[in-house]
C-alpha cells in the first residue's frame, strides 16, 4: 500500500492510513529519502495517527527516516502516536530516541519550523 508525500512548502508529509508491510515500510523510507534531495525539503512529517501499533521493525524504520533525512539537511518529526501505542512501545523497550515527536500535524510543523530557525528544539 502506498503512502501519499504531500509537499507543503520546504516541508514533506507523509500520513500513513493503515498498518504497512516491512516491504511498504522500507519503500516509505527510500521514497522519503529520494523526496527530500530532490526537492530539497527542510522537514519531514510523518502522521502515525491512524496505527494502531508500532513494531520493532516500524520503529526502526522511522528512526532510519529521520537519521536519513537529517544526513540530507531535513528534520523529522513523527506526529500523532497513540496513546495505547505509546504505552505498548514503552512496555516492549521500542524507542525512536534522537527523533521528534508530537501530538499532531500542526505541532510537528510547528516544531520543524523552529528547529529550522534556532538549529534545535527546547
Amino acid at each position: 500500500m502506498a503512502v501519499p508525500i504531500l509537499k507543503h512548502g520546504e516541508v514533506l508529509i507523509a500520513t500513513i492510513q493503515a498498518d504497512l508491510s516491512d516491504r511498504d515500510l522500507a519503500e516509505l523510507q527510500d521514497q522519503l529519502a529520494q523526496r527530500v534531495g530532490r526537492l530539497r525539503s527542510r522537514g519531514v512529517v510523518i502522521d502515525v495517527t491512524a496505527l494502531d501499533v508500532l513494531d520493532s521493525f516500524a520503529t526502526r524504520t522511522l528512526r532510519g527516516i529521520a537519521y536519513a533525512a537529517r544526513l540530507r539537511g531535513a528534520t523529522t518529526v513523527v506526529v500523532g502516536i497513540q496513546p495505547e501505542v505509546a504505552f505498548a512501545m514503552v512496555q516492549l523497550g521500542l524507542s525512536l530516541d534522537g527523533v521528534l515527536t508530537g501530538l499532531d500535524l500542526e505541532e510537528g510543523l510547528e516544531l520543524i519550523a523552529r528547529e529550522r530557525q534556532h538549529g534545535h528544539v527546547d
